[in-house]
């Protein structure tokens, strides 16, 4: 029992690691930092569709590799080595930036993708050890424990990093600039450090090892992702009516992540209040993400994340009486209540519904939809922008999100474990 606890602290941790990249580099200080100092002297329109390419071909890799490095994963007996092998990408990127000089807009890009790409791969294999950690009756509390951690690492990095970037005099530092780039190593020191419990405690799943080379490999994986597609559409109904919840109403989720600070910023906050924001999410999520793993117990997974999904409802719509600070504030509240519980409890549904011995290609197909979540949202955004041309009835358009996915996710058998 003591060895089991330890298994699922040390594959927690790892929540807790790497998510100080995604606050502290992806959410804070990369996108001003790469305006301002990597692309001087370049208009901002220019900037921002350097920055957006790179994510978006980021995440193309990501969508495309996913599922085939999760099915050779599941044959080889690779998926604790994938993790780490696209950590140490992931740290070596993050340092690198450390070092990118003012101008060099290209390399600072360039790192940036790797990084976001090896975050996103890491993520895939870390996520298919899940099941092997943990029971399908402890998945529930396991997942909110690695996002609860998770809140609270990028948190706490964040707040250091944040009073380095205002105060660099408290740490011996020259300037806000060097600050930021002392921040960048912080994250690739902390994500190595913290990565060091999975590794070392952690078992690579036990598998029946293929011994094809490379190209059957290849070949066979190509194979095994049809035939699971097959098994989706003619088998597997249940599993693929939550996929396809889980795709609509996550990309609601992730439309509110990432457009709350531009909004914010049309109602004139400015970057203190913004980040002020992302603390309090962060640390509101740390609880109340452990808190949705604990009452699944009484009341299933599928009704405590529609529940979340009917705040999210409510918040959309009260979103368009916005006026003043404490109103973003107010909101950071509620979206750190349920984001971490939403997210959480769909990894862990998933998980339980997922073949276990299949779970490397099956979370690839997981991160497949979360990669192209946040394509659709931003659209109903900007057509209900553009169709009724009052800037604050945008968010209400991602009712439709999280009307249709909720209403696909009461559809949904739980497992029998929660029935």
């Amino acid at each position: 029992m003591e060895n089991r606890k330890k298994k699922i602290l040390s594959w927690a941790l790892y929540d807790w690691a790497n998510s100080t990249y995604s606050t502290t580099v992806m959410a804070v200080f990369f996108p001003v930092f790469f305006k301002v100092y990597w692309s001087q002297g370049v208009e901002a329109t220019v900037s921002t569709a350097r920055l957006g390419t790179a994510i978006s071909i980021s995440s193309l890799v990501v969508a495309f590799l996913s599922p085939t490095l999760g099915v050779v994963a599941d044959l080889k007996g690779l998926k604790k080595l994938f993790c780490l092998a696209f950590m140490f990408i992931g740290v070596v990127a993050c340092g690198w930036m450390t070092f990118i000089p003012a101008g060099d807009w290209l390399n600072a890009i360039l790192a940036y993708g790797i990084a976001m790409m090896a975050f996103n791969a890491s993520c895939v294999f870390y996520e298919s050890l899940m099941p092997f950690v943990a029971e399908p009756k402890e998945m529930d509390y396991v997942s909110s424990l690695g996002y609860s951690l998770g809140y609270l690492g990028g948190g706490v990095l964040l707040l250091v990093n944040v009073l380095m970037h205002l105060n660099p005099e408290w740490f011996g530092l020259r300037d806000g600039t060097q600050a930021v780039q002392i921040s960048f190593m912080t994250v690739a020191v902390w994500w190595f450090v913290f990565s060091i419990p999975l590794a070392r405690n952690v078992p690579e799943p036990t598998v029946e090892i293929s011994n094809d080379n490379v190209w059957k490999l290849t070949n066979r994986s190509i194979l095994t992702l049809q035939a699971t597609f097959k098994e989706l559409i003619f088998k597997e109904r249940n599993l693929l009516i939550f996929m396809v919840a889980y795709w609509l109403y996550i990309d609601g989720v992730y439309t509110v992540m990432t457009m709350a600070v531009d909004y914010g910023m049309s109602i004139g906050l400015g970057s203190k209040d913004l980040i002020a924001a992302i603390l309090i999410t962060q640390f509101i999520g740390f609880p109340c993400a452990y808190y949705f793993g604990t009452v699944t117990k009484r009341f299933g997974t599928k009704a405590p994340i529609l529940l979340c999904i009917g705040i999210y409802s409510i918040t959309v719509v009260a979103a368009m009486w916005m006026k003043e600070a404490w109103h973003f504030y107010l909101l950071a509240v509620i979206i750190g209540m349920v984001q971490g519980g939403v997210q959480s409890l769909s990894r862990s549904l998933f998980g339980k519904m997922a073949p276990k011995h299949q779970s490397g290609e099956y979370f690839g197909l997981f991160n497949l939809v979360g990669r192209f979540a946040s394509i659709l949202g931003p659209l109903i955004v900007a057509f209900t922008v553009t169709l009724t041309g009052n800037s604050r009835l945008g968010m209400v358009g991602l009712l439709l999100l999280f009307v249709v996915g909720g209403g696909l996710l009461s559809m949904v058998k739980e497992p029998k474990e929660h029935a």
